[in-house]
């Protein structure tokens, strides 16, 4: 092995090094989740994203993988942490919440029963077809699943989680889109710009 390609192996490990090092600088670490999620609610910091079209109020919160790790522990339980981050950080986990009049959307449709069997059918079979994430060069990202707990008008929002494959090279998009189609209050096609940036370096718990 010659002078030259010595050199080239020593720079790209440097490369390397240099940004392992800038990745684990800029990654955040919380002792609870309870710190984590007040984190992630504050809008600056880039994992909340909400808008407000025609009086129904949207919003869509990336939650990291920390968060659904903490939920399946148990104090006895943390040996187990890396494997589960390892299960659950195949996915991308959002959280899209909705509402109108502070009431959850099929609170505004009550008193129309046809509209309100249609919507309830919508919400908890359809949003497969309403729910879209996808690159900036317009390829689709096909959702693995979606959960709908039904609040029987006990909250203010109607609330969702939705999951996605962590595809590869996704830490190489600028962003991701997200868009919620129609459900019938007039809003059109709503989007949200997610930047990559908030996956890729997403905050952690500090678990002991």
């Amino acid at each position: 092995m010659n002078k030259a390609e010595i050199y080239q192996i020593l720079k790209a490990t440097l490369i390397i090094i240099v940004v392992l090092i800038i990745q684990s600088c800029s990654t955040k670490t919380f002792d609870t989740s309870e710190e984590l999620m007040s984190y992630i609610q504050q809008p600056e910091h880039g994992y909340l994203h909400t808008k407000t079209v025609n009086g129904v109020d949207f919003s869509v919160l990336y939650k990291p993988t920390d968060l659904l790790v903490d939920q399946e522990l148990t104090d006895e339980e943390v040996s187990i942490v890396d494997s589960l981050r390892d299960q659950y950080g195949k996915y991308l986990y959002f959280t899209l919440s909705m509402s109108k009049n502070n009431q959850e959307l099929l609170s505004n449709v009550a008193g129309n029963k046809q509209q309100f069997g249609a919507m309830v059918n919508e919400l908890a079979f359809g949003m497969e077809q309403k729910v879209h994430l996808y690159t900036p060069q317009k390829d689709t990202i096909a959702m693995a699943d979606y959960i709908y707990p039904r609040m029987y008008g006990m909250s203010r929002a109607t609330t969702m989680l939705f999951v996605y494959p962590r595809e590869e090279n996704i830490e190489n998009k600028e962003y991701l889109n997200i868009t919620i189609e129609d459900l019938g209050f007039y809003t059109g096609e709503v989007k949200f710009k997610i930047p990559t940036e908030i996956i890729n370096n997403e905050p952690k718990i500090q678990f002991k």
